[in-house]
């Protein structure tokens, strides 16, 4: 809604955190909300991978995370790491050695919990590698994948199981003068993840990285990521995201920004607001939107664009938006421009009108931000 000022009552006070950069990217402190997908692609098919990591990068991913299992992924990272537009995080679970060639092959991160890959000398060959060459960590602590002592202790996995689990893990790294890391206490369950991740931002102001893990298909998946994250981010917690969903990577993103649109949190492409169908809309508002975010997804300038089916509240939810259409009667509606009305427009012409005045509105948007720098 870039014609309106921001106003006090939307402003979320985020949680402070120190800062650390995984590549280019920073992550927390004041940087905006990191958001992040991973591939699902085999790491040694590097084709596969690059282009997957490419297709992500391009809807908005400001980092990607690749497995590296074994010898013939780490030895792929190279080429991934040197031709990917944003920086990659190396998915360490077990091996030590795959994280140290991860970090020499140009990992720019390597998710890893340091008390899974050993004993004290070989976390230290791990850290001196992240440290030789630029490399920040993620401790990733799942409640699905718990250490037997913490199960033992509190006979299942529980809040106060994966904030002991996260800070075991942190005191690893602090003691080897390792301070380049993010955290993550994940779950399924969003109740789990919820209350373990506000007790974390209470113990540390170590950046955090949310998710809720194995969250589910694209619809069920997306609504449970949206009620676990959002409830987070809307209390300032969280540093960067990833929507974890059994879809294309592309989707985990794509629903990343829309959870931090709808909380101001980040600004990308066109926000659509739309009215739901009723009887009263003067023409076919959901066929309509469906072409209109297909046809305006190369649109990266943060817009807002209000399609409304009558004029009931089309009028009102024009003011509030870049530009707006609200349908009317005899087979025609309006055009607002920055809340204000400009032209009428018959309802066969109106995509293809709307499509030219978003464009040319981005346009004059992107010269303006150039011109600025």
């Amino acid at each position: 809604m870039s014609h309106n000022p921001i106003r006090p009552w939307r402003n979320i006070a985020r949680r402070p955190s120190r800062q650390i950069w995984v590549g280019n990217v920073p992550v927390g402190g004041d940087a905006p909300i990191a958001v992040q997908t991973m591939t699902n692609t085999i790491t040694s098919d590097v084709k596969a991978t690059l282009d997957q990591v490419l297709r992500a990068a391009d809807v908005g991913a400001d980092i990607v995370r690749v497995s590296a299992p074994d010898e013939d992924a780490t030895r792929a990272l190279k080429e991934i790491c040197r031709e990917s537009p944003v920086p990659i995080i190396a998915d360490i679970h077990f091996h030590y050695k795959r994280a140290i060639e991860a970090a020499e092959a140009g990992a720019a991160c390597l998710r890893i919990n340091p008390g899974n890959i050993g004993d004290a000398t070989r976390v230290r060959e791990v850290i001196k590698a992240a440290k030789d060459h630029g490399c920040s960590m993620r401790i990733g602590v799942n409640a699905g994948s718990l250490e037997k002592h913490l199960l033992d202790k509190y006979a299942e996995p529980c809040p106060e199981a994966m904030l002991e689990s996260g800070l075991d893990h942190i005191k690893i790294l602090e003691d080897n003068d390792f301070h380049e890391f993010k955290i993550s206490v994940k779950a399924s369950d969003v109740f789990l993840a919820a209350a373990a991740y506000r007790a974390l931002a209470e113990a540390t102001d170590k950046p955090l990285h949310l998710g809720i893990t194995e969250a589910g298909g694209l619809m069920a998946g997306t609504v449970k990521s949206a009620v676990g994250l959002g409830n987070l981010l809307w209390s300032g917690i969280g540093d960067t995201i990833r929507v974890s969903l059994s879809a294309d990577p592309v989707e985990e993103v794509k629903v990343g920004y829309e959870i931090l649109k709808s909380l101001g949190l980040r600004t990308r492409g066109v926000q659509i607001i739309s009215c739901p169908s009723c009887a009263r809309q003067g023409f076919d508002v959901i066929k309509t939107v469906e072409t209109l975010e297909k046809r305006l997804e190369h649109i990266k300038t943060s817009m807002s664009l209000s399609i409304i089916g009558c004029v009931v509240n089309g009028p009102g939810e024009a003011l509030m938006t870049d530009i707006g259409f609200t349908g009317g009667g005899a087979g025609s509606g309006m055009i607002y421009m920055a809340g204000k009305q400009s032209h009428k427009m018959s309802n066969d012409q109106m995509v293809e009108e709307i499509v030219r005045l978003v464009e040319a509105r981005a346009a004059e948007l992107e010269a303006a931000e150039q011109a600025a720098e």
